[in-house]
């Protein structure tokens, strides 16, 4: 199921990414006390009392700006406006109400969407004299809150959870959910072609044609899916119009809500800065991930080129290392049943659940071939492993001292149960807690 998406919009300087980095608990947006230094969305994670959502950071709204630095802002926040489940609206408590505020709220007012209105850099439990001057923008009640000093931010995550969308079963559990990503024309559309059987999907060589994501459901055998073609996602500086910035968030969008994505790579450029950072999302989602190598045919090839090629994906898509290759030519049809039965393996293995018994037999095997890392005389120790969680695996440690788990013992941990159990195709997530700590069991 996919998380709901909190946006946070406002005039430039107000304190958005302040704010923003304090709920997801660490410094992700730039903090800088100049007006337009966030020109972009930033996406995170965040939760509060179990309750998961995706919290974007956007650049400041400046209503009918010349300048075309904070219009592309407005352009941003807009999209981010158009794709969120709450909107948080942040004005400045020093400032004062203005007239961009006010521009700002009626577009809101226009979205239809659940609105909740701050009052940032009230540092003091003292509400500035002019503080009810912000009844005037018909968004309710405004909460008082300084992000510096995280004054009341309690209250605004409660009132985010009220507002978020209730969660529903998933009634398509059984139907797994493929995006296509990657960069403009790399064939995502004529892929999705090739694999439906029908011209469902414009194709073309101009970069961007699909401009939209599209849902198309299919089955094969008794297995059900849904393909999702999204609009290819381009370097910042290469993004220009309304429709391709739409296009962005509405690709990322689908790596959110989707099972397994098919990382479409040009055979003849290779993995690209680009590639990397688009394969970075869908690891960080936690997705099942395949990558696609297209136009094989044009490659010149000798006894081990596939071999080769497949080693230089490794080193370039190092933190995936994880994630299985296919090398198909869509224009040639070669291959194409290979991906989906692909998908159908990669489904498999990140529904896969290992028994508690089986799996601290296996940390046990592994922490006497390899002893466990120590610190001033303390030394690691895992009492209890299991897993709490699929799709993708998780997994729950019971230890001494998280501090004491150093990132390259938890790899080897990885490898280890990668080794014995598999989970080709999707990341696998550790939680450590210490004793006494709340478990997920």
């Amino acid at each position: 199921m996919s998380k709901p998406i909190v946006a946070v919009v406002g005039r430039p300087n107000v304190g958005k990414s302040t704010f923003f980095n304090k709920i997801v608990g660490r410094r992700v947006s730039i903090v800088e006390d100049t007006p337009g230094v966030t020109r972009d969305r930033i996406y995170a994670e965040a939760e509060w009392q179990g309750h998961h959502f995706a919290l974007i950071d956007t650049g400041g709204i400046e209503p009918d700006t010349t300048d075309v630095i904070l219009s592309q802002m407005r352009i941003q926040a807009e999209i981010a406006m158009d794709t969120a489940d709450v909107i948080l609206f942040m004005v400045d408590g020093k400032d004062g109400l203005t007239s961009s505020d006010r521009e700002v709220a009626s577009m809101l007012m226009r979205t239809g969407k659940e609105v909740i209105l701050i009052v940032n850099k009230v540092d003091s439990s003292k509400l500035p004299e002019d503080f009810y001057d912000f009844y005037e923008l018909g968004l309710g009640e405004p909460i008082a809150i300084s992000a510096v000093n995280m004054l009341n931010l309690g209250d605004v995550l409660e009132l985010i959870i009220e507002k978020l969308p209730k969660e529903e079963a998933d009634e398509d559990d059984d139907t797994t959910k493929i995006a296509v990503i990657g960069k403009p024309n790399v064939g995502k559309s004529s892929l999705i072609n090739a694999l439906l059987g029908e011209e469902r999907v414009i194709v073309s060589d101009i970069a961007g044609t699909t401009r939209d994501s599209i849902d198309t459901p299919f089955q094969r055998g008794e297995d059900q899916y849904i393909l999702i073609d999204t609009a290819g996602i381009r370097r910042k500086s290469k993004v220009t119009g309304d429709i391709e910035k739409y296009s962005v968030i509405r690709a990322i969008a689908a790596i959110e809500r989707c099972d397994v994505c098919l990382l479409m790579i040009d055979a003849a450029e290779g993995v690209t800065d680009q590639d990397k950072k688009i394969a970075g999302i869908a690891h960080e989602a936690g997705k099942g991930i395949i990558v696609v190598v297209n136009k094989w045919d044009l490659i010149e090839k000798e006894t081990n080129t596939m071999k080769e090629y497949q080693q230089d994906l490794a080193k370039e898509l190092t933190f995936m290392s994880y994630a299985p290759s296919v090398f198909i030519s869509v224009l040639q049809k070669q291959r194409l049943n290979n991906v989906i039965d692909m998908v159908k393996y990669v489904s498999e293995k990140r529904a896969l659940r290992i028994p508690t018994g089986q799996l601290n037999s296996l940390i046990a095997d592994a922490t006497m071939m390899k002893q466990p890392p120590s610190d001033k005389g303390k030394r690691l120790k895992i009492y209890y492993a299991t897993q709490v969680g699929v799709k993708p695996p998780l997994f729950s440690f019971k230890i001494n001292d998280r501090e004491l788990m150093h990132f390259s013992y938890a790899r080897y941990l990885e490898n280890k149960i990668r080794e014995a159990f598999g989970f080709e195709g999707t990341s696998v997530k550790f939680v450590f807690r210490e004793k006494g700590e709340e478990s997920f069991e």
